[in-house]
Formats: C-alpha cells, sequence, structure tokens
C-alpha cells in the first residue's frame, strides 16, 4: 500500500471492569462490561473499517473485550496481544504505533486509560462534524472508541498527525 493512502487508527478502550481482590492486571470484565463489550464490536463493525492488525493489552479485561468485539467483526485480524499497552503513556502508545509494518493500513489498539484517551487528544490536531465536542462531553468511558486518521507512513505518525474522523461510547 502506498503511504499516501489514509490510514486509520481505532482507540479502543476496554469494557467495564469488574473489582474482585486480584491484582490490577487480572481484573475481569463486569457483567455490563460484557454486554458493552460486544455492542461496541457491532458498532466497530458498522464503521465499515477492515482491521489489518489488532495491537490488546495483555490485561484479562482488555483480551476479554477484545475477544468479545472481534466475534461482531466481518473478519478477524492479526491480533498481538502486546504487555507494553497496559499503563502506557500516550508518547510510549505512539513509540509502539511507529513499529507498525507500513503494510497495515488500519490498526485497532485496545487498551487502558488515560493513555488512550490521550493519545485521541494528541493525535489529532483537526477533527470531523462533532467527533471532538462530543468525546470532549463524553470523555473516554470503559467502550468508548476513537477513530483517528492519517497519512504517511506508521514510523511518521506523531502528535497533531492526525484527524479525529468519529468517536463512539456506550452512553452515546
Amino acid at each position: 500500500m502506498s503511504v499516501a493512502e489514509p490510514r486509520r487508527i481505532v482507540l479502543f478502550r476496554h469494557a467495564k471492569a469488574d473489582w474482585p481482590p486480584v491484582p490490577d492486571h487480572e481484573r475481569p470484565l463486569a457483567e455490563r462490561g460484557r454486554t458493552d463489550a460486544a455492542v461496541a464490536g457491532r458498532k466497530l463493525a458498522d464503521a465499515g473499517i477492515a482491521f489489518d492488525l489488532a495491537l490488546c493489552s495483555t490485561s484479562v479485561r482488555t483480551r476479554e473485550t477484545w475477544k468479545l468485539a472481534v466475534h461482531e467483526l466481518p473478519h478477524r485480524p492479526k491480533t498481538v496481544y502486546e504487555e507494553r499497552i497496559y499503563e502506557a503513556s500516550p508518547g510510549e502508545l505512539i513509540a509502539l504505533l511507529n513499529e507498525t509494518p507500513d503494510d497495515a493500513q488500519n490498526v485497532l489498539l485496545v487498551g487502558h486509560n488515560p493513555g488512550i484517551q490521550g493519545l485521541a487528544d494528541i493525535l489529532s490536531g483537526t477533527s470531523e462534524g462533532d467527533a471532538r465536542e462530543r468525546m470532549s462531553r463524553r470523555g473516554y468511558p470503559a467502550a468508548a472508541f476513537a477513530i483517528v486518521s492519517f497519512t504517511g507512513s506508521w514510523k511518521s505518525l506523531e502528535p497533531g498527525a492526525g484527524t479525529l474522523a468519529d468517536y463512539w461510547a456506550p452512553t452515546e
């Protein structure tokens, strides 16, 4: 694919987690989270994006979110479970995305706040329609996702390089 063609990154926050007495990394989804993850998967399918790659945190709640959401997609992308996503800052997430091979056009990243929301804010130099206003008003609740588009190679991805093309949250 040409680096002149638009690329898309979907920044997907894990669904609502439960609070059992386990380490944070091992927290599973709550019942509402399981429902919201499947709904988010259907909304991702409705967006019509053919994902080439999914990068997912290794935490239990992100893996469960992805497992429920991916079943709603028309095709399953290659999935890489990446421990660097857990507790990552926006800068660390950009560095991870910079490693993406240029033959991947559309990437989905399943992670955690505050990193996911911060990354959506930092990457989005511009916004389409009311996407930024909706994201600002709603925040970035569990199971929300933002779609950011940009042109160029993955190595060139940097703050302000993208356009916030869409935003969805279960509360929309």
